[in-house]
């Protein structure tokens, strides 16, 4: 199937994932600021919306295998694949580190997924998983790295944009970049900057902007277990030299006290990774916008270590 990231791509998508994942909740949160909910979706984050896609437009195609998906993710990702798996009836086998936390495993597990644990590193898992679909015949799908995934994320965007009219900013956290390239290619369409925020050790787009494409980045960073991506996507760096971009880094020290503040002034309890679009908010020296959404993009998180 051959897939490209445009406003249409986001609208299909939309058209896919209606009733099956949750439209986004935006609550007022301070004067000019929203948040949009997007951690009461389906698996805990906004994957759920790129997996449904991705694994509904192959199904629409009529090329989506008896074999079924194929992941290398212990992450958000792999479990969003695991559902959308269990929802089409089809299976999901989901490799993962031999090391992976046991609550990672069990809770893929209780998605239905064929967990596989293979060697001590990722890329061990990542090369397993690409044997298996080669071998079996499953369909391989990525974390961030997928058009249909990206547009799939993207209608986040006008969920949010109906909930709050006149919307002129959305904040956004940035790892490998599926949700911002979703979000901005729906955004540029109706005229609404993307803040894309990232960790200042985890910079995977900001660098990309800086040396005129996708680079290798090192990754450290408190938010590293969901935005340590080593290297942006080409949809996600081509979305952010359109000019509705804002690409701002911020200090690990900021994103705790974010997480924090979420909690202590809302009993809302994210991941450091969606923490990270509030911290940019909160660091920012002037205004981000008149009516500004940050998106809350995840809470599979322990929340005993706030």
């Amino acid at each position: 199937m051959e897939q490209h990231l445009d406003y249409a791509a986001v609208r299909s998508a939309a058209v896919r994932t209606a009733g099956a994942v949750r439209p986004a909740a935006v609550v007022p949160a301070a004067e000019g600021v929203w948040y949009a909910l997007e951690y009461l979706q389906h698996t805990g984050s906004f994957k759920a919306r790129g997996a449904h896609n991705f694994l509904a437009a192959h199904r629409e195609a009529g090329v989506l295998p008896s074999a079924g998906v194929t992941i290398a993710s212990g992450g958000n990702a792999g479990l969003a694949c695991a559902w959308a798996a269990r929802a089409q009836g089809v299976p999901a086998t989901v490799f993962l580190p031999a090391n992976a936390p046991r609550v990672k495993v069990d809770r893929l597990r209780g998605y239905g997924a064929d967990v596989r644990l293979v060697g001590d590193r990722y890329a061990e898992a990542l090369a397993a998983c690409r044997e298996f679909a080669d071998r079996s015949g499953a369909l391989s799908s990525h974390a961030y790295d997928h058009p249909l995934v990206a547009a799939g994320a993207g209608t986040l965007l006008d969920e949010v944009r109906a909930a709050l009219p006149g919307l002129d900013t959305v904040v956004v956290a940035v790892g490998g970049g599926g949700l911002f390239a979703g979000v901005a290619t729906a955004a540029r369409e109706h005229g609404v900057r993307v803040v894309a925020a990232e960790p200042e050790h985890c910079r995977a787009l900001n660098a990309a902007l800086e040396a005129g494409g996708p680079v290798d980045v090192p990754v450290s960073s408190v938010a590293a277990d969901s935005l340590g991506a080593t290297r942006v996507s080409a949809d996600a760096y081509a979305a952010a030299r359109h000019g509705n971009t804002l690409s701002v880094l911020v200090p690990d020290e900021a994103i705790g006290s974010a997480r924090r503040a979420l909690w202590e002034e809302h009993r809302i309890v994210v991941e450091a990774g969606a923490a990270t679009a509030l911290a940019a908010l909160r660091t920012a020296p002037e205004p981000l916008g008149e009516r500004v959404a940050v998106v809350l993009c995840g809470a599979n998180t322990d929340p005993r270590d706030l």
